[in-house]
């Protein structure tokens, strides 16, 4: 069988979310079927992949579409594994599976409250959660009254938006159990939160939260567009900040507000410790500022006592 063939098929049995499924296809469709889909599954040898990988990369494939499409093809080997179909897993190149850790781009909380001040009123508020709860885009689009105590001051977070490619919208739980979660909102947020439920959104408890001019749900193309001007209109230079990479921005003050590493992957939803590590090195960093400034205090007190000592 060849590896079209297989692959096509496998994704298509596969148990996985639409979206998932979604994802899967296009990478193997684009990155896979072209290069090696002609080769049968048993003739798909260690030194064959290699060789693939590189022709992505030489063809300017991005270093994420690239990985996803590694994942994808790593993922069809080991069930050709099982069904006898190879005797190993010919994708062996080491990290050829990890999108890269590009640096995050944040906001400072002054550029937070000045893009939350430039934009559309009916999204000052989610442009705040977006930032100080570490909410994703999908989640906050998915919100609804139900999902909002503020008696508690806290959001329930157990669903997200996705958008196909064809333009359709879903409804979906999360990636992980992790996803669901409790997050604490920041009180400073919670009178602009309540201005905006009277203003903005419906009576019941499945009124959504965050809706366009016209009362329909959000779509990332259109809303990236507001986002944009909003950061031009806020004078922000940093025009390249993705409204994904906002809510780092909240990752790092939980940080450096002590969060430990479990207490931030609950914030975020992540089920692994590795993002969470990346805010608790941050958190160090500031950690170590701060005990050097304490440092050249404490030496500076003691050049006067010893001044005095001397006189």
């Amino acid at each position: 069988m060849k590896l079209a063939d297989y692959g096509a098929k496998w994704i298509k049995e596969r148990p996985l979310a639409e979206t998932t499924r979604e994802r899967y296809e296009f990478a193997f469709r684009l990155h896979v079927v072209p290069y090696i889909g002609d080769v049968a599954v048993k003739d798909l040898k260690a030194g064959r992949v290699p060789t693939w990988w590189n022709r992505l990369a030489e063809e300017k494939v991005g270093r994420a579409a690239r990985a996803k499409a590694y994942r994808v093809l790593r993922a069809i080997m080991n069930t050709a594994v099982d069904d006898q179909l190879a005797r190993r897993n010919p994708c062996r190149i080491a990290k050829a599976g990890e999108d890269g850790s590009a640096e995050r781009k944040t906001l400072t909380v002054d550029e937070v409250f000045a893009v939350a001040d430039a934009i559309k009123p009916r999204y000052r508020v989610l442009v705040l959660l977006g930032a100080f709860t570490s909410l994703r885009f999908g989640e906050l689009a998915a919100l609804t009254r139900g999902d909002l105590n503020m008696r508690s001051g806290e959001v329930s977070v157990s669903k997200s938006q996705a958008e196909l490619r064809g333009g359709r919208r879903v409804i979906k739980g999360p990636k992980s159990e992790a996803g669901v979660r409790e997050v604490a909102i920041p009180k400073v947020i919670l009178p602009v939160l309540a201005d905006h439920l009277t203003r903005y959104v419906a009576a019941g408890t499945d009124a959504v939260v965050f809706v366009g001019p016209k009362g329909g749900r959000l779509r990332r193309h259109n809303f990236r567009k507001v986002w944009l001007a909003a950061l031009v209109a806020a004078k922000i230079t940093k025009t390249d900040v993705h409204f994904h990479d906002h809510r780092h921005t909240g990752n790092e003050l939980a940080a450096r507000a002590g969060a430990t590493t479990k207490e931030l992957m609950s914030r975020m939803g992540h089920a692994t410790m590795r993002a969470a590590l990346i805010y608790q090195h941050a958190s160090r960093e500031r950690d170590q500022e701060i005990a050097n400034k304490i440092s050249r205090n404490v030496a500076k007190a003691q050049r006067v006592q010893d001044k005095g000592h001397d006189g």
